[in-house]
């Protein structure tokens, strides 16, 4: 049966349509706007949480979003070398992906949540070569925890500095030592090729992912939604001690000066301003800032101050200048640095990729 052009249906009478119905024609799988697809990679024996938070970040509706996306939510596909096949996981359970390499191949972003044995040195070949030419297209290639390896085996990871969960990071470097492993941040990002250390990490990893292509207030609606800290700086150390023994008094006052900070970065800030607001001296209050957090006093300062100068760089309000001496910077040039280390933009790129109103 032929189809019909808009224009023979528009002239068909009622009694026509009703005794006669016919299809109106579409073109199936086009979408409106253009949609960033993800692909994440999914194997037998794979550990599910790490999938699981791709998931949830890339795969999941955003209906509470509405007017804060400039560009439409992602589109996600799980993928495996031989889709259709059940792969068993931890836990005993199985899942099924329903698309192949080919599809991440394909993909704007690729993730690589795990290996299978990263002990072993298994990985798919099949998986390698996809990683290649989706790179070769152009394509943002992600790595969490041991997926370092599945990089590292297509030689993406070549000259870059990369980092894996802790518990790996020797062997990652005895393997692939043209790789600059380092063992004690939660992400490094490079660009095109981005690594992150074990399971929570993915969740900073992918929110940095969401910042970069979103802005912090997307970044920071889905961190809420995510229950967790909008922003964890890449460089903050993996093995933070406190989180693994008892809350000392004093440490309450290293809390109490993290707030306080916070509502004071504008301010000079020092380690002994710090340690007074925590009334301890400069050496204990150093000693359990790091303990506490993985990363020094002022590196934490730094980075709350960028964070904190997102939202006003979102705005088409303020210059680079006012907008640095407001979170606390001494001169633009210092918020430039610190920016550009953090982010790995310029505020000025930056404002241009996600101010509202800015021309």
């Amino acid at each position: 049966m032929a189809e019909q052009t808009t224009e023979q249906i528009a002239g068909q009478t009622a009694e026509d349509r009703i005794a006669r119905p016919r299809p109106v024609p579409v073109t199936i799988g086009r979408r409106p706007e253009p949609v960033h697809d993800v692909a994440v990679y999914a194997f037998e024996g794979m550990a599910p949480f790490e999938l699981g938070v791709v998931v949830e970040v890339f795969g999941l509706a955003r209906p509470e979003l509405g007017g804060l996306l400039a560009a439409p939510w992602y589109g996600l596909r799980v993928c495996a070398d031989r889709p259709g096949t059940p792969l068993d996981t931890v836990g005993g359970f199985a899942l099924t992906a329903r698309h192949g390499l080919d599809d991440l191949a394909a993909a704007d972003t690729v993730v690589v949540p795990g290996v299978r044995n990263a002990f072993s040195g298994e990985v798919s070949p099949g998986l390698v070569e996809a990683l290649r030419t989706a790179h070769e297209r152009g394509a943002r290639i992600v790595s969490i925890c041991s997926g370092a390896f599945a990089l590292a085996a297509a030689g993406l990871l070549d000259g870059k500095e990369a980092t894996t969960h802790w518990r790996y990071a020797e062997l990652l470097q005895q393997r692939h030592p043209r790789v600059r492993v380092n063992p004690d941040v939660l992400y490094v990002d490079n660009g095109d090729v981005l690594t992150s250390a074990g399971s929570a990490a993915g969740i900073d990893l992918c929110l940095h992912l969401v910042r970069r292509d979103h802005g912090a207030k997307v970044a920071n609606s889905v961190a809420r939604r995510f229950v967790v800290a909008p922003h964890r700086d890449g460089g903050q150390a993996q093995f933070i001690e406190a989180a693994v023994r008892p809350v000392e008094e004093d440490e309450d006052g290293v809390a109490r000066s993290m707030q306080w900070a916070l509502d004071h970065l504008a301010d000079p800030l020092t380690v002994s301003v710090l340690a007074r607001s925590a009334r301890m001296s400069d050496r204990s209050y150093l000693r359990h800032f790091t303990a506490r957090n993985g990363t020094s006093p002022m590196r934490w300062v730094v980075t709350q101050r960028i964070a904190a100068s997102l939202a006003l760089l979102e705005s088409p309000e303020g210059s680079v200048e006012e907008i640095a001496a407001a979170v606390g910077f001494e001169s633009a040039a210092t918020f430039r640095h610190h920016f550009g280390r953090v982010m790995r933009t310029s505020p000025t790129a930056y404002r241009r990729s996600f101010g509202r109103g800015v021309a």
